[in-house]
């Protein structure tokens, strides 16, 4: 995959009306974004798996109504399996209470066909950003959290320290080191972890340590 694509989400087209599909996927390509079509949400399910091109940065244009897995179907086991990326409903008319229903249960927004071109296109480069965002964060959570594990037993008890607000001379006092080592120690947890502070360390540990719910 070239550099310039792994910086462009891809769009997966799920709609079970071939000629919709394909006329979607015309346009979004016409203006520049990469798409992949599926005829229902029981294909893109089977071929859902980390490290696959389904499981990659991008966003879904979703039809509410299919067979033989519907479109809300397909959103619970999406949402069942932890794929992270905006979902845009595609309904018509009658199924606006239960795309507004979607959208409150974690769906990113929708759509009520017939709709303007460049509607569509503004919302779906709107969802592309946000799913940009998206995997900039699951980076940095992932870099932080690598850094993290590699600090030593004496930094992690430093850093434990750190985080209960101590100061130096505390520190050493219960770890039993000199306050100098334990500045030493400070230095290295701070380089490692590419924080400037204790308030920006304490910020990043809520934020992406395993188990704060980040």
């Amino acid at each position: 995959m070239a550099a310039s694509e792994s910086l462009t989400p891809l769009v997966h087209i799920v709609d079970d009306d071939a000629d919709f599909r394909d006329g979607l996927a015309w346009l979004l390509d016409s203006r520049g974004l990469r798409t992949r079509c599926w005829a229902g949400g029981d294909q893109f399910l089977a071929d859902l798996r980390p490290g696959s091109d389904t499981w990659a940065c991008g966003i879904m244009l979703l039809d509410i109504r299919m067979e033989p897995l519907s479109g809300l179907a397909t959103f619970e086991q999406l949402k069942a399996q932890g794929w992270p990326w905006p979902i845009l409903f595609l309904t018509g008319h009658g199924d606006l209470s239960m795309a507004v229903a979607a959208v409150k249960n974690g769906a990113w927004d929708f759509l009520e066909k017939p709709f303007q071109d460049n509607q569509l296109v503004d919302k779906v480069e709107a969802a592309c950003q946000e799913a940009v965002v998206l995997q900039t964060e699951s980076q940095a959570k992932w870099r932080f959290q690598q850094a993290l594990a590699a600090l030593s037993q004496r930094e992690r008890e430093v850093l434990d320290e750190l985080l209960q607000g101590h100061y130096n001379k505390n520190i050493a006092d219960h770890l039993g080191i000199t306050p100098r080592t334990v500045e030493f120690h400070r230095a290295n947890i701070f380089e490692k972890l590419q924080v400037q502070s204790a308030v920006e360390l304490a910020h990043l540990m809520g934020r992406y340590a395993p188990g704060s719910g980040a």
